[in-house]
């Protein structure tokens, strides 16, 4: 929204990230209440006013936004709007078409629901790698049990790793869990953003040449620093 597009311009600048922004000028930008529990390990709970973000449209993705780019990382909000729909799909078909491996966070269990596991399953597929929570993974299967569920989503999925907080992470390709990965001991105060930092550590590494294990380590690692600070 235009209401803050320069401060989170100046912010993501200020931190060596390039901001490439659609600004929309009619709807304000997405605000997220976060309630945290300090009794319950620092478990947090949303209240969300998507704004703007809703209004993503296939209009504002570009094939140059995929140039010099090794990896496309989604967010799996888009995918809770028809727009956004549209807009996934036309990035997923622009890096399939580059070769440009992408990897998907589902993002919400409460919109997953919403939108339903069996649709969510056919507008991701051709996604390289899946990164959901423990709870979106058995969401997505009907599985109660996180391993089942990760060996269930490869199936489909070339490579799914499953975040499960202070169990750490699971990683399955082909229909079996390869790697069951262990947190790093943490003083959780906040776990808000922790799967984000886990994915962005993940990512990281993957980029820098590291295998997948290695990755999912990386990843736990951030986890764990990022539950030990309150806020995102």
């Amino acid at each position: 929204g235009a209401d803050s597009a320069g401060w989170h311009e100046r912010e993501l600048a200020v931190h060596g990230v390039r901001p490439l922004l659609v600004v929309d000028e009619t709807a304000p930008t997405g605000t997220v209440i976060c309630l945290v529990d300090e009794e319950a390990a620092g478990e947090r709970t949303f209240l969300t006013d998507s704004g703007a973000s809703l209004r993503l449209e296939p209009g504002d993705w570009s094939e140059e936004l995929l140039d010099g780019v090794a990896r496309l990382h989604l967010s799996g909000y888009p995918l809770f709007s028809d727009t956004g729909r549209a807009f996934v799909a036309a990035a997923l078909k622009a890096a399939r078409a580059r070769g440009v491996p992408v990897s998907l966070d589902p993002a919400s269990t409460g919109f997953l629901a919403g939108l339903g596991a069996d649709r969510f399953l056919a507008l991701v597929a051709g996604v390289d790698v899946l990164l959901p929570s423990r709870d979106e993974a058995c969401l997505l299967t009907g599985l109660s049990d996180p391993a089942e569920a990760a060996a269930e989503l490869s199936r489909d999925i070339a490579l799914v790793v499953v975040t499960c907080g202070a169990q750490g992470a699971l990683l399955a390709r082909s229909g079996e869990v390869r790697s069951r990965v262990p947190a790093v001991a943490a003083r959780a105060r906040d776990t808000t953003g922790a799967g984000d930092a886990f994915t962005g550590a993940f990512l990281a590494a993957l980029l820098s040449g590291a295998d997948e294990g290695d990755a999912v380590r990386q990843g736990c690692l951030a986890g764990a620093r990022a539950v030990e600070v309150v806020g995102g």
